[in-house]
């Protein structure tokens, strides 16, 4: 009797907690290459103050957002008129925080590219075989650069809005769209995380999204642990160059399993 290849394909939960051990070998370059991890913490604390400081607005002004998105309740009598506000500003702040999170690596990943590329490519040089920039004009660099850029902020948006409006859903609309902001928040963080190693060797963005998708779990595995952690008040100072390390892994990983062998 042939063997059962189904006991030897890796389950979802593995594949998932293999990705989240991607930013925990990150993590170790704190003890490896403290200086450089410090270099790369200066700037997500820079970026980070000034997004406290619109989380704080964020929250003080909820209740003023969440009554401007529900006005047809402001007739309705107690306590329906208060649970919907409620049930508002808890969907405002599950897209709210998608955002928050994605444009902090977005901006953070602009502030400190000198720094992050060091880190990016000590690890690279540590694993073996660094790739070598592609021959390209700085200015097309970045206007590759701006595109995907742009894109996966019209990405992170129309999450943000998707999340808004299961949040508005009655009972387990609000829990729904944490569990689905965090699922989409982990991608988006994957995709933005992954970019130095892949726009190194010469794929696109398009090209990318295709390989990470081919190891779903894994990946999502790596982004969501990252996302969970960046919720935590002053962890992103420290997760975020562990971030770029860990990406440099899972980038590894995905295209050695996904790219033909020569």
């Amino acid at each position: 009797m042939p063997p059962d290849s189904s006991s030897a394909r890796p389950t979802a939960a593995r594949e998932f907690f293999a990705g989240a051990g991607f930013l925990g070998r990150g993590l170790k370059m704190w003890s490896t290459s403290p200086r450089l991890m410090l270099l790369g913490a200066l700037p997500a604390l820079i970026v980070g103050s000034a997004y406290i400081a619109g989380i704080v607005v964020l929250l003080v002004n909820l209740e003023t957002i969440a009554a401007a998105i529900s006005p047809f309740a402001s007739g309705w009598d107690e306590p329906w008129r208060t649970g919907t506000r409620v049930v508002a500003g808890a969907a405002v702040t599950a897209g709210g925080v998608l955002l928050l999170a994605y444009t902090f690596v977005a901006v953070t990943l602009l502030v400190g590219d000198p720094f992050y590329e060091r880190i990016w490519r000590a690890a690279e040089t540590t694993l073996g075989d660094a790739p070598t920039e592609p021959q390209r004009g700085p200015l097309r660099g970045i206007l590759r650069s701006l595109a995907d850029a742009s894109r996966l902020m019209l990405l992170a948006l129309l999450g943000a809005i998707m999340l808004l409006l299961f949040g508005l859903v009655p009972a387990l609309g609000q829990l729904t769209a944490l569990v689905l902001g965090a699922i989409f928040g982990g991608w988006i963080l994957t995709l933005e995380l992954t970019g130095f190693a892949f726009d190194a060797r010469g794929f696109t963005l398009t090209q990318r999204r295709r390989m990470l998708r081919a190891k779903r779990a894994r990946s999502l595995g790596f982004g969501v642990l990252t996302y969970l952690l960046f919720l935590i008040p002053g962890a992103a100072v420290f997760v975020m160059p562990a971030a770029v390390a860990g990406a440099v892994l899972l980038s590894r990983d995905v295209l050695d399993a996904t790219t033909p062998a020569v």
